[in-house]
């Protein structure tokens, strides 16, 4: 199975079937997969499973449509719009995911398993003279889409250090804006400073000269946080529980093939990233960015509750609580094994 281009737009290609992009809400049924996620480096598992056809050998005669976007909230919105079935999360991952679960109230969606561990940096210009936190102050920081993964890590870091925002009456300026426009920031020096995911973090050092003054696991219990989780449409997995085991069973298999064979995966993912973009990443870059990621099916709940809790805190839970309780996919087909 290959993801195609044709136009600008995505389509997956099984045996001679054509799968389309319009995933309308009526669209799902026993004979496809709708799936959505991002084209970078953490969100390895779906791409190299598509790519070197472990989905669509694992799902048989079911076509696969793929949708690929920029940002977890898109991905979150395709969800409760039920224009997709399953969906990778992140890197924008687990703090979009949370806080669409909470704010649903329902339990409309849940995680069916782990993909990426780590794979975000803070990045600062070399020049910038930061070493400390306390150092931000009057700095001008970017981190994509509000209320994604690296805001929250980076907001939360910044209360960590008695540190706010403009907007919340602080000193540190923080624009939400999507990778390819903080690549274009801290390239002009626009910016000092950013929380990044792979593989932009590597190509702002690599390409630009920046200093990655920390990874984001440094900051975390364990050095593990997750950073990519599988998710599902409840009323998708209760419908068609065997479809939810077969991808189940092929993240676990593609998690383990890209362990196995981590120069073909980058290849994969060179080829596929100059497909949808047009722009062709150097080996160097993509074999850092893989080094600063861990391809993991461990959801490491720990983690998803700490974001939860950190965006409790940062305002974007409201302000009556949250419940997490059954936030995972607890049928039978639930994955038995995250140590892969």
């Amino acid at each position: 199975m290959k993801i195609l281009v044709y136009s600008g737009i995505i389509v997956t290609v099984i045996v001679i079937a054509v799968a389309t992009l319009s995933l309308g809400p009526l669209e799902s049924d026993k004979n496809q997969v709708r799936v959505v996620f991002l084209a970078n480096v953490n969100h390895a598992v779906p791409i190299v499973g598509l790519e070197n056809g472990e989905f669509a050998h694992e799902l048989g005669d079911t076509a696969i449509k793929t949708r690929i976007v920029d940002s977890g909230p898109e991905v979150v919105e395709a969800l409760f719009t039920k224009s997709a079935d399953l969906a990778y999360l992140g890197p924008l991952g687990p703090a979009p995911f949370v806080i669409g679960y909470v704010k649903s109230k329902s339990d409309d969606i849940k995680i069916l398993a782990g993909a990426t561990s780590g794979g975000a940096s803070f990045v600062i210009q070399k020049d910038s003279k930061i070493s400390t936190a306390t150092d931000l102050d009057g700095k001008k920081i970017a981190a994509p889409f509000i209320g994604n993964t690296q805001d929250v890590s980076l907001r939360h870091y910044l209360k960590q250090n008695n540190l706010k925002s403009l907007e919340k009456g602080g000193t540190v300026t923080v624009y939400n804006i999507a990778n390819p426009e903080i690549y274009t920031l801290f390239a002009k020096g626009d910016i000092d400073a950013a929380w990044v995911p792979e593989p932009t973090a590597t190509m702002l050092v690599e390409q630009l000269g920046g200093k990655r003054l920390f990874k984001e696991e440094d900051t975390w219990p364990d050095k593990k946080f997750s950073s990519v989780l599988l998710v599902g449409r409840t009323e998708f997995l209760d419908k068609h529980p065997d479809l939810a085991a077969k991808w189940i069973d092929a993240n676990t298999n593609t998690v383990r093939w890209i362990k196995e064979n981590p120069n073909q995966t980058e290849s994969i993912f060179i080829d596929f990233y100059k497909k949808h973009t047009g722009k062709k990443l150097s080996k160097d870059i993509i074999h850092g960015a893989f080094s600063n990621i861990m391809i993991t099916s461990d959801p490491i709940p720990n983690s998803i509750s700490m974001f939860a809790e950190r965006a409790y805190h940062l305002g974007y839970l409201g302000r009556s609580g949250y419940n997490l309780d059954h936030i995972y996919y607890d049928k039978e087909t639930k994955v038995t094994s995250w140590q892969n």
